[in-house]
């Protein structure tokens, strides 16, 4: 069995992409769901967050068991979380998500008034944390694509390098 990460920065389509996988008929789970994850207080200090003074994190033991349960097909799991580095272990290959701060923006301010991004604040902090954030994925990915193109063929990408 493959295990698949695929993640990147809010509005790089990692949510859209893993609908995609999951419609056509791939063992795809979105990790950035109260599901799967959930926000705790940050450490005093932390700017690297998504929320002021929070931090939206996996639930470890949740995402292991996903993680190490038997499969035969590719699992693809997408999210992005200050922890997520913990699993590295038991994920094969991590594909980084970008667009640029531009087109993230423009997608996170056309999300529900609920969906992360919606309103300024959350925009403003998305943009910082592209610019500090995103670098530090770059470094631990396996591969990168640009996903501003239509979300099939950022899967028709994700499948060829899976």
């Amino acid at each position: 069995m493959k295990r698949v990460l695929i993640t990147g920065m809010s509005g790089t389509g990692k949510s859209a992409t893993i609908l995609e996988l999951a419609r056509r008929g791939h063992a795809a789970y979105d990790l950035d769901t109260p599901e799967w994850s959930h926000w705790i207080d940050a450490v005093p200090g932390d700017t690297l967050t998504p929320g002021d003074g929070k931090d939206w994190v996996w639930q470890l033991e949740k995402v292991r068991t996903l993680l190490c349960q038997p499969r035969e097909e590719t699992l693809f799991i997408s999210g992005c979380a200050e922890n997520m580095d913990e699993l590295f272990p038991l994920i094969d290959t991590v594909i980084l998500l970008s667009v640029p701060v531009e087109t993230a923006m423009q997608r996170v301010s056309a999300r529900t008034p609920d969906g992360y991004g919606h309103i300024e604040e959350e925009q403003r902090k998305v943009a910082e944390l592209i610019a500090t954030v995103e670098p530090l994925l770059r470094e631990s990915s396996d591969h990168e694509i640009d996903s501003r193109g239509p979300v099939e063929s950022t899967a028709d990408r994700i499948l060829e390098l899976a």
